[in-house]
């Protein structure tokens, strides 16, 4: 595949085809707002709760709309994956559904609660070490060996067309509550979320500015877009962001940002943790650390927003327990 993806980008199209695929099956989440939010940060904020989302989590798009798009006879050999956890459940529960046998290649470190849900929807599981296995490889293999279809994560047509009925939806929303979006902020790992909403925005919403939420230490899309080339993270980086770990942009989903983004934004794993309590406090939402990282991005400062309306993507609320606990409880003001 050639490194700027222009081959195969999705479009539009490729989203609405989806989200007729989608239809009774995916959630159409809420747009969620609050007075104290809007006053703190001198904007109207608009979240979209992809929390609340089948599994959790907007991965469950992407994957519902791959698995559908598969013949009768792929089905029946099954589907590999491989992910940290929102893509192993989407994938997990889409199988399910579909009643297609499913092998999810998960980090043995992955929060507890993400790997539980992907045993519950009846994948099974390979564990692999992130810090030194190659779970490409490791998926690959298996996918040979069963003569499965292996379902990437981002860097797939259909999967960033799933992801982008999220953008497809927002538009539709916000046009009906009659706002203008000026900003839309989603997390960004392998990049297919943010590309897909920006495909779908930059179709029904051009003025609306697209950036992307990644970790400080795990930048690669803010350097890649400098250097105009995709660039990896340090191999050493790590992140509270569990699900913002991806080693670098996918092919696609850069070819599409060097299009369509207006930049990336990076968060400090502190500003996740108070994004998290925001969320809770204010809008009564349970969100993992890398569904947090777009809302952490405008209560840090990180994008001036004043007089704007700005949404930010709440991607997935797969939290441990004592993570979310610690992660309020270092959030909370001193008494």
């Amino acid at each position: 595949m050639a490194d700027d993806g222009a081959a195969r980008l999705p479009g539009l199209p490729e989203i609405e085809t989806a989200a007729r695929r989608l239809a009774g099956q995916a959630v159409a989440t809420p747009l969620l707002s609050s007075p104290l939010l809007d006053a703190r940060i001198g904007a109207r904020i608009l979240v979209k709760a992809e929390s609340l989302q089948r599994t959790g989590s907007f991965k469950f798009r992407g994957a519902l709309n791959t698995l559908l798009s598969l013949s009768p006879d792929a089905r029946k050999r099954g589907v590999v994956a491989f992910s940290s956890g929102n893509h192993a459940q989407g994938v997990a529960a889409a199988a399910q559904l579909l009643k297609i046998p499913a092998t999810i290649v998960m980090p043995a470190d992955a929060p507890a609660i993400k790997t539980a849900n992907t045993r519950a929807y009846g994948a099974t599981i390979v564990p692999y070490d992130r810090h030194r296995d190659s779970r490409e490889a490791i998926a690959d293999s298996i996918a040979r060996r069963e003569g499965a279809t292996l379902v990437p994560p981002f860097d797939d047509v259909r999967i960033i067309a799933g992801q982008g009925t999220v953008g497809l939806e927002l538009a539709r929303q916000a046009t009906a509550l009659g706002i203008a979006l000026d900003v839309v902020i989603a997390p960004c790992s392998g990049g297919g979320l943010v590309g897909g909403i920006a495909l779908a925005l930059a179709a029904l919403s051009p003025a609306t500015r697209v950036y992307a939420a990644e970790p400080e230490s795990l930048d690669d899309l803010r350097r890649s877009l400098a250097a105009g080339l995709r660039i990896a993270n340090e191999a050493a980086a790590r992140s509270i962001c569990d699900s913002l770990l991806a080693p670098m942009p996918g092919v696609l989903p850069f070819a599409i940002a060097r299009r369509h983004l207006a930049g990336s934004l990076t968060v400090g794993d502190d500003d996740v943790r108070r994004a998290m309590a925001a969320a809770f406090a204010d809008l009564k939402l349970v969100l993992e650390p890398g569904g947090a990282a777009a809302l952490a991005a405008i209560l840090s400062g990180k994008l001036d927003c004043a007089g704007k309306t700005v949404a930010v993507i709440a991607s997935g609320g797969n939290v441990d327990r004592e993570l979310f606990a610690a992660a309020l409880a270092c959030a909370a003001p001193a008494s």
